[in-house]
């Protein structure tokens, strides 16, 4: 606890724009939720752009629109 999945489109990223970003969530999460950085577990989950209406916005966005505190512009 807690854990985040970021799903989004692929695209390569280097180790450091990789850890760069695994830190930030991770430090704004151990922030938010007060715990220790070892409980916290971060995944990166590409999606191609083709499937992400149907595995992504339709299920996670619109499904799931009343756990969202940040939604798309769209």
């Amino acid at each position: 606890m807690p854990h985040v999945n970021i799903r989004h489109f692929p695209r390569p990223l280097t180790g450091e724009q990789e850890a760069a970003l695994v830190a930030a969530v991770s430090a704004a999460v151990r922030d938010a939720f007060e715990c220790d950085e070892g409980v916290v577990s971060i995944a990166l989950e590409p999606v191609a752009p083709e499937e992400w209406d149907r595995t992504v916005y339709q299920p996670e966005i619109v499904g799931r629109r009343h756990l969202l505190r940040k939604t798309p512009d769209y």
